[in-house]
């Protein structure tokens, strides 16, 4: 697993990215929807403050819970990985609605001239 400071970072340039491709879409193809655009931003800037909020997980428990040293260790890390797999699922899956919502902003086919 990789460390907190990481992780929100991961988030953050992620986010990014994808503000900026709404962005130079926006300006390419979006002028008639820029109302719409703006909203994908703002789906984007909350999901990063919702992602970001997420990684800060505590595990509640502390060694003496346990038989031995061994146990709290398995049960931490066990906690900790639940907790990274429930991030990246809740990420993966807002990332795929903005996508979606993205793509049926773009036109259904490019002006060639």
């Amino acid at each position: 697993m990789a460390n907190k400071r990481q992780l929100k970072k991961a988030i953050q340039n992620a986010c990014g990215d994808i503000a900026g491709e709404c962005i130079l879409a926006e300006s390419a193809f979006g002028r008639d929807n820029l109302d719409k655009w703006d909203n994908v931003i703002m789906n984007v800037a909350l999901l990063q403050q919702e992602a970001v909020n997420r990684v800060t997980k505590h595990f509640d428990q502390i060694p003496s819970h346990y038989p031995n040293r061994k146990e709290y260790n398995a049960a931490r890390r066990a906690f900790y990985k639940k907790a990274e797999k429930e991030l990246s699922d809740y990420f993966h899956a807002e990332v795929e609605k903005i996508a979606a919502e993205m793509n049926s902003l773009m036109p259904k086919q490019a002006d060639v001239k």
